[in-house]
């Protein structure tokens, strides 16, 4: 059993934040088992806890910022990838304003401080992530998968491409994550920006007060007035940038990541949807299921009954927003029966009335809907794209557009495989249960 740790004494460290260019002060805490690494900000009113988490994320360009109402947490993926390498689970950081220091771009500082601190087990077992399936995000022509490994270990590959661009080129580095690995070849490498987003970013007033002495500013040539310190470094600080932001996902990684071109949004989304993996392997082990909803919960929800419930199970939510169910279509459906006799095909109406199901399910996660039903009213937009047969899994996915106290409007579709079978928009009336 691998067990948890936190530093074993306090420490911290002061500086500039990169963008912002204000001073802060950062202290390190140890922190209880299964406290999770939690940011502090203490120079407000009332402090404000705000946990490294995907789902704290706030929308940023070229950095991670993590936010709780209006509160944020500027760049803490340096700090984050420290964390990581260090094996580093239980931490409180108090910060004294917005951003953490940034140094010379590079999480040396935050590696030294914390290393030097030392790190302690405590008697609680690690949360852990073995990646099982492969997940794929793209956007554009950048990419990023999680994929199966034979290791016990995150193994990381970064491709960065600037083929276009002579100062950089193209790199692609390789490794697997351990404290010595990222102590000689990753903590040093620093944050870079090429010369004309550098000074797009300065006449819009983020990083004033840096020079090209400070960080890597780069142009057709490779560094101004600094050096690189590996032939690779900007490939490098890609990786410590994705180590950083995977630790957002709260658990230990067992697995492959590759990315090309890839910057934080994507890094972040796959963090995403590698907590959803972690969430159904949990729930797997614990009630022999990886479903949210199982059917009999999904009873307890619907009044649908044989033969007329047309939902499974429910594997994701993201509540008020979005569902995702399944219904596995075998052979012994009645509806085959007569639809048809020798070639059976579920019928599109069946398809649609699944997809309503569904989103009546997603109505009833929300607190002030509870004890409604969500009565199906008009269809729009109806298109039925291919044919659904025995042995075919099919996925229902609703997600809401408007939701008011007593209407809903949502945009269904339901995929087989990764084609779809059909697609509508749905609009229901949401009554109390009592008066169906």
């Amino acid at each position: 059993m691998k067990l948890q740790k936190t530093i074993k004494a306090e420490t911290r460290l002061s500086g500039k934040g990169l963008f912002s260019g204000q001073e802060t002060k950062v202290v390190f805490r140890p922190a209880q088992a299964d406290t999770g690494v939690v940011f502090l900000r203490t120079d407000l009113a009332e402090p404000v806890r705000i946990q490294a988490d995907a789902n704290n994320v706030a929308e940023r360009d070229r950095r991670t910022a993590l936010k709780k109402g209006s509160v944020s947490i500027e760049t803490p993926e340096h700090c984050l990838a420290a964390l990581f390498a260090l094996g580093i689970d239980n931490i409180v950081i108090e910060i004294d304003g917005g951003e953490l220091p940034g140094f010379d771009g590079s999480c040396q500082e935050y590696y030294k401080v914390l290393e030097k601190v030392g790190v302690v087990e405590q008697q609680a077992q690690r949360k852990e992530l073995v990646i099982s399936e492969s997940i794929s995000i793209t956007e554009g022509d950048k990419s990023i998968y999680a994929l199966p490994y034979n290791g016990d270990k995150l193994s990381v590959t970064y491709d960065l491409d600037y083929t276009q661009h002579t100062g950089i080129g193209r790199q692609l580095y390789t490794c697997e994550v351990s404290a010595s690995h990222f102590a000689q070849n990753l903590a040093t490498a620093r944050t870079f920006s090429l010369e004309a987003e550098a000074r797009q970013m300065q006449a819009h007033g983020i990083g004033t007060h840096l020079t090209p002495k400070d960080v890597l500013i780069i142009d057709s040539d490779g560094p101004i007035k600094n050096s690189y310190r590996f032939s690779d470094e900007c490939v490098r600080h890609k990786v410590v940038d994705l180590i950083g932001d995977l630790m957002l996902v709260g658990r230990w990684i067992s697995g492959r990541v590759v990315a090309y071109k890839s910057g934080h949004n994507l890094n972040q989304r796959l963090a995403k949807e590698l907590i959803k993996m972690a969430e159904r392997a949990e729930r797997s082990a614990q009630l022999g299921t990886e479903a949210l909803l199982d059917i009999r919960r999904i009873q307890k929800i619907l009044p649908h009954r044989y033969p007329f419930l047309l939902v499974d199970k429910v594997i994701e939510i993201e509540s008020g927003k979005r569902i995702k169910g399944i219904k596995n279509v075998t052979f012994n459906e009645q509806f085959f029966q007569g639809h048809f006799p020798g070639t059976p095909v579920m019928p599109g109406v069946l398809i649609v009335e699944a997809l309503a199901q569904v989103s009546g399910l997603l109505f009833a996660q929300t607190l002030e809907h509870t004890g409604k039903l969500a009565v199906l009213l008009t269809m729009d937009g109806v298109k039925i794209r291919k044919a659904v047969v025995p042995g075919d899994q099919v996925i229902l996915i609703s997600e809401a557009e408007k939701v008011y106290s007593r209407a809903a409007k949502c945009n269904c579709t339901a995929l087989v495989g990764d084609k779809i079978v059909a697609e509508a928009q749905l609009k229901f009336m949401l009554v109390d249960d009592e008066t169906i």
